[in-house]
């Protein structure tokens, strides 16, 4: 925000028109086209007031003066419990799907044999799944 601060008076002393004082004639930025200063003073606003927001918002997510330690180890008593329960899910809903895989591979390995069996010419017998 300082930095910004710096930058939009530098600009703005760069950009500033001469001034004039009696019985001194300066060359000085006559050669220089006008610059928009308006632009630069709107652009510069918005990126103070964007950086104003950002700052509010990190104050925001500070811990209040409400929270202490009890509150937030209880928070983190809670969000573990919650992380234990998710990994159990978790676990059941790998184990179904390394046994649904198991059941899906077996399946193919028969319509494999099978085909292998319907291209060799040999007579198509069950297998002792299908039994």
């Amino acid at each position: 925000l300082a930095d910004q601060f710096c930058n939009a008076i530098g600009v703005l002393q760069q950009c500033a028109p001469p001034a004039s004082f009696s019985n001194i004639q300066t060359a000085i930025n006559k050669d220089q086209p006008a610059n928009p200063t308006e632009e630069y003073a709107q652009l510069f606003a918005a990126l103070i007031a964007r950086t104003a927001k950002d700052v509010d918002v990190l104050i925001d997510s500070l811990p209040s003066e409400e929270s202490t330690a009890a509150l937030q180890a209880a928070s983190l008593r809670q969000l573990e419990e919650e992380n234990h329960e998710a990994a159990a899910r978790l676990e059941e809903v790998v184990y179904r799907g390394d046994m649904l895989l198991e059941k899906i591979q077996s399946a193919l390995a028969d319509i494999a044999q099978s085909q292998l069996r319907t291209r060799n010419g040999a007579p198509s017998q069950p297998s002792p799944a299908e039994s």
